[in-house]
């Protein structure tokens, strides 16, 4: 068979452990055989970050602003047990963190379904899309352990050095904690942005959610630039594409959600969109099963999968054990930026490619064939055999070939 071309690589960050070998599973077997693969290469993983004082990935997502499109392996956010087993001179910071950061990028993920497998929410019969503000809140905020009773202060002083600002937090009658966190007008209006334009390409209605009732400054500051952007820049195109854009208090989103069917985009603070996309990835089945994809304002894509490196697979598989991890979320990162590399250099092979593929995984599943992670989780009335990852991907593989012959 002759190979899908490509005209323009995609930048391609591997990582980390397990899905490192998964990662090249991935490419020997359901990519490098059908297409004529330009990657442009950069190795996130925690050896190579080290090596660099993590410059690679500054490299890597500058190359990703260059291209337009990524696709990226899970990697490791060393702790202190990392920095010793890998003997490093730093805790380097997270990957994705630095990634986004350079892009401005909005954080995208939804579940793959399936028909075995049921959500635990019956009425969701619709994926649910976490838009998540990868950007500021707790994640960058100051901290402080308070050791005694004394004033904590909010102040703030202007670039000319005038204090323009200052209020007491707390005045502490014995030791607590102290928090400071921050976001910036531009972070939130690329997030807009970004949603808006991610709603309106995929045709589903967006919600936004946040505590403005309680967070009368911060939160209200979400609300107001979504409202102000969407007034001034979207609001005809949402009712020209049938489609709805509406606020609402982030409690009163927690109960909506699980009152839908699905089937459209919810758009969070960071730490809020960081542990709803945990839940709804949970309730659909698995962590595995969940697309990630990094847009920026400017339209540069970054696909990767949502879940992290699979150390205690790793582990046995460095023993000689077999293992059975589950490749889909990563197979779905690979699909996800070939289809638009292809898009972006009109390549209609190389996105019927993509289709084919993730068709390819999912008459696998169909057929009942699956790895361990998700045997348990199958509705009743359906078989499942549990295989291995080597096995999985080489049944996707027949299947694959079936649809390209």
């Amino acid at each position: 068979m002759e190979k899908i071309r490509m005209t323009t690589p995609l930048v391609e960050m591997d990582g980390d452990e397990m899905t490192r070998i998964l990662w090249q599973m991935i490419k020997d077997e359901l990519l490098l055989p059908f297409v004529d693969l330009k990657t442009e290469y950069y190795d996130l993983g925690l050896v190579k970050r080290e090596e660099t004082k993590d410059q690679i990935t500054i490299d890597a997502a500058n190359a990703n602003k260059k291209y337009g499109v990524a696709v990226k392996c899970a990697t490791i956010t060393p702790n202190k047990q990392r920095v010793e087993e890998y003997n490093l001179t730093e805790m380097w910071k997270s990957p994705n963190g630095t990634i986004r950061a350079i892009l401005d990028g909005t954080v995208f993920r939804a579940p793959i379904l399936i028909d075995s497998i049921r959500p635990v929410v019956r009425n969701w019969n619709k994926p649910i899309t976490i838009a998540r503000h990868a950007y500021g809140d707790i994640y960058k905020a100051t901290e402080y352990r308070v050791p005694t009773e004394g004033k904590a202060e909010l102040v703030f002083t202007d670039k000319d050095g005038n204090e323009s600002f200052r209020k007491t937090i707390y005045d502490f009658e014995c030791a607590g904690v102290l928090q400071g966190s921050y976001n910036k007008d531009n972070s939130i209006r690329s997030f807009a942005h970004a949603c808006f334009k991610y709603a309106l390409s995929t045709n589903q209605d967006l919600w936004f959610s946040t505590k403005d009732t309680i967070s009368k400054q911060y939160d209200q500051t979400f609300k107001l630039i979504f409202q102000e952007i969407y007034d001034a820049e979207y609001k005809a195109q949402f009712e020209a594409a049938g489609i709805r854009y509406f606020y609402t208090l982030i409690d009163d989103a927690v109960a909506r959600v699980i009152r839908s069917e699905g089937g459209f985009i919810w758009a969070c603070k960071n730490y809020d969109g960081d542990v709803m996309s945990d839940m709804v990835s949970t309730a659909f089945g698995s962590l595995a099963m969940m697309t990630s994809v990094l847009v920026s304002p400017d339209g540069n894509f970054e696909y990767e999968a949502a879940h992290g490196t699979v150390t205690q697979h790793y582990y046995r598989y460095l023993k000689g054990e077999e293992t059975s991890t589950n490749p889909m979320a990563t197979i779905y990162a690979w699909t996800g930026a070939l289809r638009k590399r292809g898009e972006l250099d009109n390549l209609p092979e190389l996105m019927a490619f993509a289709d084919k593929l993730e068709a390819a995984c999912i008459q696998t599943l169909n057929d009942g064939i699956m790895t361990k992670d998700l045997v348990g989780l199958v509705s009743e009335g359906f078989t499942a055999t549990a295989v291995n990852s080597a096995a999985f991907i080489a049944a996707i593989r027949e299947r694959l070939e079936k649809s390209l012959a």
